[in-house]
C-alpha cells in the first residue's frame, strides 16, 4: 500500500488513534523512506491490547510477556513495542526516526539492515526534519 491507501487504513481502524504508533513499514513509508508496505505494523497501549484480546482478537506472548495481536491479514499490533519515542507526522502518531531505526537494528534481519542504510542515506541528505529524529 502506498502512502495515501496506508493513512486511509489508518483512519478507518476501529480504535482512538492515540492508542496506537506506526512502526516498520508504514513508517518507513510515512516518512518517505519508501513508496509502499505490505502491512501495517503498529505498536499499541497495553489497555488496547486488553480490549482486542477480550474480543477475541488472535494473540500469542513474546519472550517479554508482551503480545502480538493479528486483527486481520494486513493489520498486526504489538503491546508497547517502542524504542526512543512518538513524533506525530501528518496526523499520525509514528515512531521516531531513530526508534525506527533502533527496532530495525534489533531485528536484524538483511532487509532492516537495508532500510537501516536507505534511511541514514536520507538523514545524510537531509530528507527529514530534525524534530522527526
Amino acid at each position: 500500500m502506498n502512502r495515501a491507501e496506508l493513512l486511509r487504513r489508518l483512519r478507518e481502524l476501529p480504535f482512538d488513534p492515540a492508542e496506537y504508533w506506526l512502526l516498520a513499514g508504514g513508517a518507513m513509508v510515512l516518512y518517505g523512506f519508501r513508496e509502499e508496505t505490505a502491512d501495517l505494523d503498529l505498536g499499541c497501549c497495553a489497555a488496547l491490547a486488553d480490549r482486542l484480546e477480550r474480543a477475541g482478537c488472535l494473540y500469542r506472548r513474546t519472550e517479554d510477556g508482551k503480545r502480538w495481536l493479528k486483527l486481520n491479514a494486513q493489520v498486526e499490533l504489538f503491546e508497547d513495542w517502542l524504542e526512543d519515542r512518538i513524533c506525530s507526522l501528518d496526523g499520525v502518531r509514528v515512531v521516531s526516526v531513530t526508534g525506527l531505526m533502533e527496532m530495525k537494528r534489533k531485528l536484524g534481519r538483511e532487509k532492516d539492515l537495508r532500510d537501516i542504510r536507505q534511511i541514514r542515506e536520507a538523514l545524510a541528505a537531509g530528507a527529514v526534519s530534525p524534530e522527526l529524529i
